[in-house]
């Protein structure tokens, strides 16, 4: 039996370039991975099978671990997912989980085949979880530049009920914003997301809960991914932890900057 931390990332800005010939996107974003994590625990068996503690997760060829188990040929491996993260926040935790299976499956088998192409098969955000830490990404999501590591600033999510599809989310932008290029993001004054405007207008408690973040003492706060998750950065841990007093009716975790190679 094996288990492994499968990590999310938040995004620190978030800037969709444009519309590509292929139905994707281009972006422009600065992913960063954290601390809060899902558990996979790998176990031999005679045939494919993938379970989770989350019954809202499907756990058939929808699923992205089944589809990275697939890409690889493994067919003799059960795969149990411990989830944390939760489906449709904006932290990437089904990419994460696809990255987790394929490095930890091309070690168990010891296979050679190059993870990077598959992983971009599965999914835009899956090359990121290869390769982790603070990382500037373009096109799809997938032409990684490691940036110097954000600073280890205490971090607290707001998780709503309210979930976002990735693809509702791209149908609802209304304009494109031009590249800045990577020099530019040294600055946090240009971190932004492109998704917040559409999806707040659709559910105005995240502009609040933004907001709300900022008035606690969040150096500063933004939606995730596409949404819904609403993250502040702190200070220190005890001005992160005061803010978190301030939200007693909704899901809330706190979670670290992971610095370094750390990975899926």
């Amino acid at each position: 039996m094996i288990q492994v931390r499968s990590y999310a990332k938040i995004n620190w800005s978030l800037r969709v370039t444009g519309k590509r010939a292929d139905g994707f996107h281009d972006l422009e974003t600065v992913f960063q991975l954290i601390s809060l994590h899902d558990t996979l625990t790998f176990t031999e068996s005679d045939r494919l099978a993938v379970t989770c503690d989350d019954l809202t997760i499907p756990t058939d060829d929808r699923n992205l671990v089944v589809k990275a188990a697939r890409a690889l040929g493994v067919d003799r491996v059960a795969i149990h997912i411990e989830k944390r993260i939760p489906s449709g926040g904006g932290l990437g935790g089904g990419s994460s989980n696809a990255a987790a299976t394929l490095m930890t499956l091309s070690k168990i088998f010891s296979l050679r085949e190059p993870l990077e192409p598959i992983a971009l098969e599965l999914g835009s955000d899956v090359p990121f979880f290869l390769a982790g830490g603070t990382a500037y990404a373009t096109g799809r999501g997938e032409v990684i530049t490691p940036v110097p590591e954000a600073p280890e600033l205490p971090l607290l999510l707001v998780l709503p009920k309210e979930r976002v599809s990735t693809a509702e989310a791209f149908r609802s932008l209304r304009r494109f914003s031009p590249p800045l290029g990577i020099e530019a993001y040294r600055d946090m004054s240009h971190f932004t997301n492109d998704f917040e405007e559409p999806v707040f207008a659709r559910f105005p408690q995240l502009r609040a809960w933004k907001e709300k973040l900022y008035a606690l003492g969040a150096r500063w706060a933004a939606m995730s991914g596409s949404g819904s998750t609403i993250v502040g950065a702190f200070a220190g841990v005890s001005s992160r932890d005061a803010a978190r007093s301030a939200f007693p009716d909704v899901r809330t975790e706190t979670a670290a900057v992971l610095r370094g190679a750390t990975r899926a």
